[in-house]
């Protein structure tokens, strides 16, 4: 057994390790902080797999912006009294759920394991046309060229899913702003870190969707880079949620899926087909459609996070 393979086992086995323990917590933090440490060694798993943009992916979501929500979620449970008073479950529910699980992750390891050798792919076709999209990072080119109708129809979850959460706000409340996600007073160390870390984190947001189209990254890890900046700036109380009815908060979030679709429309006239792009010009448009879906994932999930407005508007 070679070294890699001695790492790959332990990193296996700390796996499911860190799982057992994200399940079996008692207390809510001590649940969402696994989790986060779950996420990032997923990210590792992802790299040894040879998938780098799955692994930002994983990263910025999985750790980065869920557990920031997953984080105030329990804040606000704790603060309202609901995570005290709710009851645990009983134990035949949890031995009801843990035999799911393990009926599921079989079904799962069948599944892979019957797989052929080697699986089905379309890796040959993707790539034998990936010169025709001026892209060298052929998974950009599935997410905005092969498969583009998928992508944008994505993005438009994520602006029905704004919609639902601010659905939830009471009547006297709409138009206005979400509750701080941070202290009154925050602490210095969150404000140093704030000072710091949010400058790196634009750059290398930029950067990361800037090279996507040649190399791993792009507008969805990007984005999610910025809009865990804008989260620790909104959790150190250097500015506050935006009110719901912020014109340019509203245009941002329309912005990704609007460009996408006048992008595909505009495919029928300049090269003959919706979402089809004109030889020698795919790869500055796709650019500027991945520079706008930037802006609304960096504004889309910060909003989810920061909830239903919980202030009235101001005069």
């Amino acid at each position: 057994m070679s070294v890699l393979q001695a790492l790959d086992i332990g990193l296996a086995l700390l796996v499911l390790a860190v799982a057992v323990w994200t399940i079996a917590a008692a207390e809510i933090f001590g649940a969402v902080v696994a989790y986060v440490a779950y996420g990032l060694l997923l990210s590792i798993v992802w790299v040894r797999l040879f998938a780098p943009d799955v692994a930002l992916t994983e990263a910025a979501i999985g750790s980065g912006v869920t557990g920031i929500l997953l984080v105030t979620s329990g804040a606000r449970l704790n603060s309202a009294g609901k995570a005290s008073a709710a009851a645990p479950p009983r134990l035949s529910l949890r031995l009801s759920a843990a035999a799911l699980a393990i009926v599921a992750a079989a079904a799962l390891a069948g599944v892979i394991l019957t797989l052929p050798d080697p699986g089905p792919t379309l890796a040959p076709e993707a790539r034998r046309e990936l010169a025709a999209t001026g892209l060298g990072n052929p998974v950009t080119a599935v997410l905005i060229a092969y498969r583009s109708f998928d992508t944008m129809l994505e993005k438009i979850v994520l602006l029905l899913a704004v919609v639902g959460v601010w659905s939830v706000a009471p009547d006297r409340f709409w138009g206005g702003a979400p509750a701080p996600l941070g202290r009154a007073n925050p602490q210095g160390a969150l404000v140093l870190l704030e000072q710091t870390l949010v400058p790196l984190g634009i750059l290398v947001g930029v950067h990361t969707f800037w090279v996507g189209a040649d190399e791993p990254g792009g507008a969805f890890q990007g984005g999610a880079i910025l809009a865990a900046m804008w989260m620790i700036v909104m959790i150190a109380r250097v500015s506050e949620p935006p009110s719901v009815n912020s014109r340019w908060l509203r245009l941002a979030l329309i912005a990704g899926p609007g460009v996408f679709l006048v992008a595909g429309v505009a495919g029928l006239g300049m090269a003959g087909n919706f979402f089809a792009y004109p030889d020698g010009f795919a790869k500055p448009i796709i650019l500027f459609i991945e520079a706008f879906m930037l802006l609304t994932i960096a504004a889309t999930l910060p909003v989810l996070v920061a909830g239903p407005p919980r202030r009235s508007p101001k005069p």
